[in-house]
């Protein structure tokens, strides 16, 4: 098993009469991408300032590198890197001078050509912050969080707002991270993002886990299985239901049939080819972290 970087265990944190987060367990090891998923006010963002040490928890044992993160703040502000959510900095400074600022603040080397470099941001790098696009500046974000060469990076919903291209630019800089053995904590509510980025997903909901795992066991797990979709055009749906007693459900005009295994979609395609019937818009699908997710919400009240 690798190491344990990180050790969340019975974690509780409320205001007043409101419990945040509701007794979290989780672990997050050495060089992985791990993602806090849920809805807003789920208990992520709390969750990731305990663990930054912004916040104080009500009861619970957590510990960063071993340290806790409250007590230990000092030590752990050189091998922690953080990215807050909604990301916003000086707007008339440069990036090249915010990475410069932010090196003299933690007594490092200049490391701005480096940074702006892996970010791709070298020809922005004099532009102030105010005229940078979004993705541009949560690119900014990211380098201020590395800036120190920390062990564990925290970003906190770094894709929210931005265009798809530049979601799928972010999406490489957090593959980088962990090519070069770096903890990675990513909240985010872009499910897709998790169930592509992620080695382990925790889907939060009140504060509490909900289900932990890979997103594949996850989707294993909490899934409904394979589904074939058919477009319902004239008799195709009683043809299916009478002759091979499918079990099927209809919405408008597509015809949902559960698949068992690969001798049901075989049999449908066969049974098709000997009556001569056309299948349109024909295509088999398995739940996503997105489905399950939003079938959990429903589940929940939300």
């Amino acid at each position: 098993m690798s190491e344990v970087v990180i050790l969340v265990d019975g974690l509780k944190k409320s205001y007043g009469p409101i419990r945040a987060v509701d007794g979290l367990t989780f672990s997050v090891y050495r060089g992985e991408i791990y993602s806090l998923l849920g809805s807003n006010g789920a208990g992520k963002t709390t969750t990731v300032e305990i663990l930054e040490g912004i916040r104080h928890p009500s009861s619970g044992k957590v510990s960063v590198l071993g340290q806790d993160p409250w007590q230990h703040a000092s030590q752990l502000r050189n091998k922690v890197g953080i990215m807050p959510q909604d990301f916003r900095f000086m707007e008339r400074i440069t990036p090249r001078e915010a990475i410069s600022y932010f090196c003299s603040l933690f007594s490092v080397q200049n490391r701005a050509k480096e940074l702006l470099k892996l970010v791709e941001l070298e020809d922005s790098g004099d532009v102030r912050f105010i005229n940078l696009s979004g993705g541009q500046k949560q690119k900014v974000g990211i380098c201020l969080a590395l800036v120190n060469d920390p062990q564990v990076v925290f970003l906190d919903e770094p894709t929210t707002g931005l265009d798809p291209q530049a979601r799928r630019k972010i999406w490489d800089l957090i593959i980088k991270l962990k090519a070069e053995q770096r903890t990675v904590i990513l909240t985010t509510h872009y499910l897709e993002e998790a169930e592509i980025l992620a080695d382990r997903v925790g889907i939060v909901d009140h504060g509490k886990m909900v289900v932990e795992g890979t997103p594949d066991e996850i989707i294993r797990k909490m899934g409904t299985g394979r589904k074939l979709h058919i477009q319902n055009i004239g008799d195709i749906a009683a043809h299916l239901s009478k002759d091979l007693g499918l079990t099927m459900s209809i919405s408008g005009d597509d015809i949902v049939i559960p698949m068992k295994n690969n001798h049901d979609l075989i049999n449908i395609l066969a049974y098709a080819e000997k009556k001569g019937i056309d299948l349109p818009r024909l295509s088999l699908k398995e739940d996503t972290l997105d489905d399950i997710f939003v079938n959990m919400v429903k589940e929940n009240g939300e």
